[in-house]
């Protein structure tokens, strides 16, 4: 099997910057007191706590309220419906080595895979039946920066595990795609569990792939998208894209290749979540924000000392 590359020098910074996050993150020592018994209840902002490693919660009607913080430590967490996953590296692991936790609506580990690399991103499909990471990995024998990445999946119910997508077969301009540099990382679901979008790096470019689970085949919408994150209603993506030296945050409207950016000016190195579908959530300066996702308003500031934001919604 053929071994992903990190060949764009901008995802080389990310890669650089996710190592830094987790080392840095491991350095954090504050006690917050006794945990407390945080659950997938709806209607909560959950997060890492950047001092602890913790995971926290506050209530999404009132972000500013004193968070609860639990015993359970990640470096990367989500969650959706009855499910979430936790992504952590084993500390004094060389090279890095990180447990792929996935966990129950109590925060109970349900099941473990543990795989080389430092976690980057991390989601749960709508309906809560896959999880899916994206880890950094070092030691390819081609990898110019030093860095690649692994893309995988796990099916909560079957018990089935994909390392990695990197075979998936993706087709470009009506023609199979071939590179040897072919990297996939940030994968998001739609709601129906089947169709998914993940950005696929190859020649110094990125492209957002559109592909079909079961047929397990993809191709390519457009270049210069990084981290999507599909919209609850299934129609938008939220992603980053280079601009200059950093990222910006927009919006694609997958009908129309529309694309919007959002009000927030800053260079944003996350895979944007939806808290809904109007509000895109972020990690961004140890804080989590959120902003409107047509482009109007202005960032607002949620939780402070915080990264790695999920939502549990209300039922409906």
């Amino acid at each position: 099997m053929k071994k992903l590359v990190l060949a764009l020098t901008g995802t080389a910074l990310l890669a650089a910057a996710a190592v830094t996050y987790t080392v840095n993150a491991r350095h954090g020592t504050a006690d917050a007191g006794p945990a407390a018994a945080v659950t997938l209840a709806p209607g909560q902002l959950l997060f890492r706590d950047t001092a602890t490693g913790r995971i926290g919660a506050v209530p999404l009607a009132g972000t500013q309220a004193k968070p609860q913080l639990s015993d359970l430590k990640c470096d990367r967490f989500a969650v959706a419906k009855q499910t979430a996953v936790c992504l952590a590296v084993r500390p004094g692991t060389l090279p890095a080595v990180t447990d792929v936790r996935v966990l129950d609506d109590h925060l109970a580990v349900r099941h473990t895979e543990t795989l080389p690399g430092t976690p980057s991103r991390a989601r749960v499909s709508p309906d809560g039946k896959r999880v899916y990471w994206t880890l950094f990995v070092t030691g390819d024998s081609y990898a110019q920066t030093g860095f690649s990445t692994r893309a995988g999946l796990y099916e909560v119910e079957t018990g089935r595990l994909v390392k990695t997508i990197e075979e998936l077969p993706v087709f470009k301009d009506g023609s199979r795609y071939f590179a040897h540099d072919v990297n996939y990382w940030g994968i998001t679901f739609a709601p129906d569990g089947n169709r998914f979008y993940a950005t696929l790096g190859s020649k110094g470019k990125t492209y957002l792939v559109e592909a079909d689970y079961a047929r397990y085949r993809g191709k390519t919408l457009r270049e210069n998208v990084e981290c999507p994150s599909l919209s609850p209603d299934g129609k938008r993506v939220a992603f980053k894209k280079k601009a200059g030296d950093g990222w910006r945050l927009a919006v694609l409207d997958l009908a129309s290749m529309r694309e919007t950016e959002l009000a927030e000016p800053r260079s944003v190195d996350d895979q944007a979540l939806w808290q809904d579908d109007r509000t895109i959530l972020y990690g961004l300066d140890n804080a989590v924000w959120a902003v409107p996702a047509d482009g109007s308003g202005v960032p607002r500031r949620l939780v402070g000392g915080a990264a790695s934001p999920a939502v549990t919604q209300d039922p409906r």
